[in-house]
């Protein structure tokens, strides 16, 4: 496998759940670029505002919020995922990668400047209390938050174990927004759950990456065979993972590939480029997999399922993924605040660009509700329906696809009869001798 370059060293990528790359030595080319004299205009322009609104202005101001305030629009400008970090923000940024945090457990984003749910965490108080992937958050705490930064919502949501926050929701079928009471718990993600089906087919779920999945993977795989002889198939779902930490998707990956390329990065800086290889270490199961994946599968889970789908190790079933395919460097600052800025794009294996575009199944089995489960339309969005995004390579101006409904976890009760994907899943992988048989 490829090591980074040794000027940075990339820890944690990915948006949906809290990023982080760390860079040591110096970003970047280390030649002097030179400067157009037009950006030399704009930055008097800057200096001059500053100047008038510091001796104008009906209250007084500092300068340092000024500018402070003025970086983070220039760097919100950019994609719905780059950000200008305070130092508060940025070490509450580096508590994530461990599963473990005080808050409420659900993955955020702007859509049209407002928060919006991707997804609720597994087993956490906002799954728990019933908030929703699509769920608009109207007020936290009573406060508006049309217009407001990523990090400040998550710094609000975020306290103490046992503390109330109020998030006032609305939800497409609901004639006026909700209040709901959520009580703040400290977060520990379970990345990995498993199970058997019909005494020979493994299944692994995998809700998100941090530094301890490809250890919980191991364990449950141990577990899986030894509760199976042989081990006829195996089942990854994926669905509505938001991702997590770059190395662990590309260990997670290798874990089920023996050779051949993961992932590779493209960017228009030399040092953000590298190309992730399979190691053969001899564990990885020979069996047939299926991998589910939905419009909440993104970022990390993209890469997985791209790598298992381009080296034929897996079939790729559900609806098309997220499409969150850009990597994110987080630069620190002197001041101890730092940048979080988009730098490179994720190529497959075979080359294809996932940002904006997403992985389609080889085989697309929508999710259908069990009748008992019948709550309404729900909202999932995807990458190419932030504001600002990137554009994918081969994406064209054109009007938004209506957003489908969304592809709700799974029970873990009765989940064959309730949960039509993994069905599908587990029946072509109980059938998979008969059809190679036949040829097919």
């Amino acid at each position: 496998m490829k090591r980074f370059n040794k000027r940075f060293y990339i820890l944690v990528s990915f948006w949906l759940l809290p990023v982080l790359l760390v860079m040591f030595g110096p970003y970047g080319d280390s030649r002097v670029a030179a400067v157009d004299t037009s950006t030399y205009k704009s930055l008097k322009v800057f200096t001059e505002v500053i100047d008038i609104v510091e001796k104008n202005y009906v209250e007084d101001v500092k300068t340092n919020k000024l500018i402070q305030e003025a970086i983070n629009g220039m760097i919100k400008s950019l994609d719905p995922h780059s950000a200008f970090l305070t130092p508060d923000q940025y070490k509450d940024l580096q508590v994530d990668t461990s599963g473990q945090f005080g808050g409420l457990g659900i993955v955020i984003t702007l859509q049209n400047d407002q928060l919006t749910v991707v997804s609720p965490i597994e087993d956490t108080p906002a799954f728990k209390a019933g908030i929703k992937a699509g769920d608009k958050i109207i007020k936290i705490d009573g406060q508006f938050t049309k217009g407001i930064a990523i990090t400040d919502a998550v710094k609000k949501m975020r306290g103490p174990e046992n503390t109330k926050v109020t998030l006032n929701i609305m939800r497409k079928d609901f004639a006026q927004p909700k209040d709901f009471v959520i009580t703040r718990a400290t977060i520990k993600i379970k990345s990995v759950k498993h199970q058997v089906f019909d005494g020979n087919i493994g299944y692994i779920r995998l809700s998100n990456f941090q530094e301890s999945t490809t250890d919980e993977l191991k364990k449950a795989m141990q577990d899986i065979n030894g509760k199976t002889r042989p081990l006829k198939g195996l089942v990854l779902d994926v669905r509505n993972n938001p991702g997590g930490l770059l190395e662990q998707a590309v260990r997670v990956s290798d874990a089920f590939i023996k050779s051949g390329t993961i992932v590779a990065t493209k960017g228009r800086v030399k040092t953000v480029e590298a190309t992730f290889v399979a190691r053969d270490d001899g564990s990885e199961p020979l069996c047939p997999m299926v991998v589910i994946v939905n419009e909440g599968t993104a970022s990390a889970s993209e890469i997985i399922s791209g790598a298992l789908q381009d080296n034929s190790r897996a079939i790729i079933l559900g609806t098309k993924t997220f499409g969150k395919g850009s990597v994110q460097t987080v630069i620190p600052l002197e001041d101890g605040s730092a940048i979080k800025l988009s730098t490179a794009k994720y190529f497959t294996p075979k080359g294809r660009s996932i940002q904006a575009e997403g992985i389609v199944p080889d085989i697309v089995v929508e999710f259908v509700k069990a009748s008992e489960e019948e709550e309404g339309p729900e909202t999932i969005i995807r990458e190419k329906d932030l504001r600002g995004h990137i554009r994918g390579d081969k994406e064209k101006a054109q009007p938004k696809e209506a957003p489908p409904k969304a592809a709700p976890e799974k029970k873990e009760q009765d989940p064959l009869t309730r949960d039509n994907q993994l069905k599908s899943a587990v029946d072509i992988l109980k059938s998979w001798e008969v059809f190679s048989k036949s040829g097919r």
